[in-house]
C-alpha cells in the first residue's frame, strides 16, 4: 500500500527524548520530511506535519529512516497539518497519535476531506470533536502556544496554509511546502519570526502518476526561492526542510548559504538532520 507505515528501526529513543525533555522555553525536534515536534516548558506538545510513511515506490522513495513509531508518542496536545498531500496528512502516522493521546487535529478543509474519505474516525475510534477546520486568519490556543493560520503559495496543493506559532519564548513559522509569494509577505508584515521552516529541494524526474514514463517534477523552492521566501517572512533563523526525503529530489542545504548571505533576513542558516533538536 502506498505511504504505509513500514516500521521504525530507531526504537523509542526519539519519543522518549521528547517526553523526557525539560525545555527552558520551547525546544523543536525535526522529524525529517517537513515534520516537527514543539515542546514548551509547561509540557505543551505540538506536532506539525509528522510523516512516518515509506513513500510510494518507485515514484516517491524515502531516503531517510522512519524516526519513531506513532504508538510510542506519550503526549501530544495538537497535530497541525499544512495541506492535503499524503506526506502531510497521513493516517498511519497521525491517527494513532490522535487515538492514543486524545490530541486535537487542526487542518484546512481539503485536508480534513482526506481524513473523512479515509474514515480515520471509524478506523481508530476518534471523536469528531478532535477535528477542527481552520482557514487563513484564524487564531487558536493550545496550552501555552498561540497559533495563527496564514496563507501559503503552494501551486501543487489545493488549499495550503502556513502556521505562525507564538510563545513567550519566541515565534516559530512553518511554511508547509510554500514558495515565495504574497502570503509570506503578509506574514513578514504581521509577525516577528525567530525561527522559520521552509521546504527546499531539487527538481528531477520521477515516474509519472498515470503512465510508465518519467515526469519532470518541481515540488519545493530552490536556493534562490527559499532565500526570497525567508526574506519575505523576515525570519531571524532559516531551517530548510524536505530536502532529505525523496529520491531524485534531495538537495544539499549548505548550498543555501551563498543565496541568503547578502539578505538582512535570515541572519542565521539553521541546518539540522532528522532527529535533531534546536531551541526556539
Amino acid at each position: 500500500m502506498a505511504h504505509e507505515f513500514p516500521g521504525s528501526d530507531w526504537g523509542q529513543w526519539l519519543p522518549r527524548a521528547v517526553a523526557d525533555a525539560d525545555p527552558d522555553g520551547v525546544d523543536v525536534w525535526y522529524l525529517g520530511c517537513n515534520g516537527f515536534v514543539l515542546k514548551a516548558a509547561d509540557g505543551t506538545t505540538l506536532f506539525v506535519d509528522p510523516y512516518c510513511g515509506g513513500g510510494d515506490p518507485p515514484r516517491t522513495v524515502r531516503m531517510i529512516p522512519v524516526p519513531f513509531d506513532p504508538d510510542d508518542v506519550e503526549r501530544c496536545d495538537a497535530v497541525l497539518a499544512t495541506h492535503e498531500h499524503s506526506d502531510h496528512v497521513h493516517a498511519p502516522t497521525q491517527a494513532p497519535i490522535l487515538e492514543n493521546t486524545g490530541a486535537s487535529y487542526h487542518a484546512p478543509d481539503d485536508s480534513l476531506a482526506v481524513v473523512e474519505d479515509e474514515a480515520w474516525g471509524d478506523e481508530h475510534g476518534l471523536d469528531d470533536g478532535q477535528f477542527h477546520e481552520i482557514s487563513e486568519g484564524d487564531t487558536f490556543t493550545v496550552g501555552s502556544f498561540t497559533v495563527h493560520v496564514e496563507g501559503a503559495n503552494d501551486p501543487d496543493a489545493s488549499h495550503p496554509v502556513s502556521y505562525v506559532i507564538d510563545h513567550d519564548a519566541g515565534t516559530f513559522f512553518h511554511g508547509g511546502d510554500g514558495r515565495p509569494g504574497e502570503p509570506f509577505e503578509r506574514v513578514g508584515d504581521r509577525y516577528d519570526v525567530d525561527l522559520g521552516a521552509l521546504a527546499f529541494g531539487s527538481s528531477g524526474y520521477l515516474p509519472a502518476k498515470d503512465d510508465d514514463g518519467l515526469a519532470f517534477t518541481r515540488w519545493y523552492s530552490d536556493e534562490n526561492e527559499i532565500a526570497e521566501a525567508a526574506a519575505q517572512v523576515g525570519m531571524d533563523r532559516l531551517l530548510p526542510t524536505h530536502w532529505d526525503v525523496w529520491k531524485n529530489l534531495t538537495a544539499d542545504p549548505t548550498a543555501v548559504w551563498p543565496h541568503v548571505r547578502s539578505f538582512d533576513a535570515p541572519r542565521t542558516l539553521e541546518l539540522v538532520e532528522i532527529g535533531d533538536r534546536v531551541a526556539l
